[in-house]
């Protein structure tokens, strides 16, 4: 079994919601645990860390199991294989918010968690018109947010010499479909403004992990996003290709 752990927020819970399953449609047995506290910035986990502060709900398939712990009990809670880091949504694009923050908490995992491997997960931009405060950090533009973050999290990533989780890349690579433009009639992959669709958006960020993290081949699974909801297999074939391509593997023609 592969066992991931997310330091995280409401980013992680989205994208690591229905990962668990979606992996088991691919054959490999996962366990992908998410510590969450909404709108949680890398400044408040090393806080939380440094004071071990058992103030994460520890979630599993985007939901509370009733624990509350801290970093430090996750960490040695079990022999983890992948670690993640993430800023948050709002910071996302502000270098200036990262350290010493990321580097000390990266420090920390790696002193109770010596054997995983570290990712960091890049978040994704605010859909356009998005009432979300932070957006205004980046003049309510959606893709001033996207450069900036994009540019941000891959720093993170080598500051630290941890893997990288492109979902920001992915969400902005589908909304340059019409598929997923909001903006002329197509789906929004987000469901408040922010916070990803609980159907194709968290399907598109899990393929994304699943592709990266766990090195799987989306093209290849079968899962489908479920609890009562109908998907459009043509938009699921369409979120598979494209997460396929951004993670930098060539689609085979006819896929």
């Amino acid at each position: 079994m592969l066992k991931i752990l997310a330091i995280g927020n409401s980013f992680s819970q989205d994208a690591t919601a229905c990962l668990e399953e979606l992996a088991g449609k691919g054959g490999i047995e996962t366990e992908a645990v998410n510590l969450y506290i909404g709108g949680c910035s890398l400044a408040t986990h090393w806080h939380n860390a440094q004071n071990d502060l058992a103030a994460y709900e520890y979630q599993r398939k985007g939901i509370g199991v009733g624990r509350k712990v801290s970093i430090r009990e996750a960490l040695r809670e079990k022999s983890w294989d992948v670690v993640t880091l993430q800023q948050f949504s709002g910071d996302s694009g502000l270098w200036k918010t990262y350290q010493p923050y990321l580097g000390e908490l990266s420090g920390y995992v790696r002193k109770y968690a010596p054997g995983a491997r570290q990712m960091f997960h890049e978040t994704w931009a605010y859909e356009i018109g998005s009432a979300n405060p932070a957006f205004e950090k980046y003049g309510k533009n959606q893709q001033v947010m996207y450069r900036m973050l994009r540019a941000a999290c891959r720093r993170a990533a080598a500051a630290v010499d941890a893997g990288f989780i492109p979902c920001g890349d992915a969400i902005q690579a589908l909304r340059a479909l019409p598929q997923f433009d909001s903006r002329h009639g197509g789906l929004s992959l987000c469901r408040d403004g922010s916070h990803l669709d609980l159907n194709y958006g968290r399907f598109a960020a899990a393929a994304v992990w699943y592709e990266t993290v766990l090195k799987g081949n989306i093209l290849e699974n079968p899962f489908a996003p479920g609890g009562g909801f109908s998907a459009d297999e043509n938009l699921l074939g369409l979120i598979r290709r494209t997460v396929h391509e951004v993670c930098g593997r060539p689609v085979p023609p006819g896929a």
